[in-house]
């Protein structure tokens, strides 16, 4: 099931960017075979790949592969041949070397997607260096303005650089290569680099500070904190509350609903005013609790919800409504998205073990029993 039915994607296992990229693809549908090192004492430990906890690595099924063998790269082509789209998430020149490279693969497959995974880029003068998400968006620029006034840039978990400038860029890159394909273009490479990524997730900060709206110190501006009127505060309990109301009309809405409406307050724009502003909203938070807050914006539009833990986050009436979130083999978990009405994604499948469901998939891939033989003798490893 899912708008993406059919297309069959060859993933070669990897942590982070690239497996949420695949995941996207899977949810929607895609066909994805993950090629898995044959367990090994060096391998991540059950805490990282556990088939309870690994969320991003469900709708797969597994094949185990040494790649360090010309028999396994034989038997990777194979299926490389068979495949929509490559996903991988190496250093660059990883696969070249090992004779699994763009060139290698698009001569055996002329209308393949071939999609990397890196932080810096397939070139560059940094494009081997070692990095992780928070490197990543510290060169993009981004990191520097996250973060309190007068603190140090604080690391956004890693949503921006991994995930959002990451995973998801990887994604589209993949569906606009498959959509030029299915058009008569032949296939090509994608190279997603996280730091481009990110810095495409900053544009609209780039356009204000062109324009001079955004300051480069961190927490002065409309969206970094910076704001009184667009930030966290503390209630009675010790929870939190978040405020937008970007909006004159919305804010006016807050300011009724907080009992400051006829306070002498300074105007919501007037930046002078704005440490007077931050001092009432405080104490007005801090007089009720979270659930009481929360029960009287309910039915406002002054932009004010609370903030909720991971935990909380699938019990609330809005995400229970919609079926936001879902159980998996004992996992709570956000469902697919985007959602599609006419095809509808499946329920998701766990993240399978090292080659589970591998036999299936060269099945339902056209191999026949013998050809299956002959790739299991390749050192291809899979489990019925």
């Amino acid at each position: 099931m899912g708008v993406l039915s059919g297309i069959r994607v060859v993933e070669f296992a990897a942590i982070g960017p690239a497996p949420f990229g695949t995941m996207l693809l899977a949810d929607m549908g895609a066909d994805v075979v993950r090629i898995d090192r044959p367990q090994a004492p060096s391998d991540l430990g059950p805490k990282l790949e556990g088939k309870r906890v690994d969320v991003t690595g469900r709708n797969r099924r597994s094949l185990t592969l040494d790649l360090k063998s010309p028999q396994s790269v034989a038997a990777a082509l194979e299926l490389i041949e068979r495949a929509d789209v490559l996903i991988e998430g190496f250093r660059p020149g990883t696969l070249e070397r090992l004779g699994l490279g763009p060139e290698v693969a698009l001569a055996r497959n002329p209308r393949l997607v071939y999609a990397r995974m890196t932080g810096w880029g397939q070139t560059g003068p940094m494009a081997e260096r070692a990095g992780h998400d928070l490197n990543y968006i510290a060169l993009s620029g981004v990191l520097s303005a996250i973060g309190p006034a007068g603190g140090r840039p604080v690391p956004p978990l890693n949503l921006v650089g991994d995930y959002g400038g990451g995973g998801m860029l990887l994604a589209m890159g993949v569906l606009a290569a498959l959509l030029n394909v299915q058009r008569g273009g032949a296939g090509q490479v994608v190279d997603a680099a996280m730091t481009e990524g990110a810095a495409q997730l900053g544009s609209a900060i780039w356009g204000l500070l062109a324009g001079g709206d955004w300051q480069e110190q961190r927490g002065s501006n409309l969206l970094d904190g910076g704001a009184p009127w667009y930030d966290t505060y503390e209630t009675e309990d010790g929870l939190h509350m978040s405020i937008g109301p970007i909006e004159s009309r919305f804010y006016a809405q807050m300011l009724e609903i907080l009992g400051l409406a006829d306070a002498d307050l300074p105007h919501q724009h007037d930046r002078a005013g704005w440490p007077r502003l931050r001092e009432a909203f405080t104490a007005a938070f801090l007089g009720r609790t979270r659930t009481q807050w929360a029960e009287a914006f309910a039915a406002s539009d002054a932009c004010v919800v609370p903030v909720l833990g991971l935990a909380e986050a699938a019990d609330h009436p809005h995400s229970r409504a919609r079926g936001s979130f879902i159980e998996v083999d004992g996992v709570v978990q956000p469902v697919p998205a985007p959602r599609f009405l006419g095809t509808p994604s499946a329920q998701p499948r766990p993240a399978p073990q090292r080659g589970e469901l591998g036999h299936a998939a060269l099945r339902d891939w056209g191999f026949d029993s013998v050809a299956i033989e002959r790739l299991q003798a390749s050192g291809l490893g899979f489990k019925a």
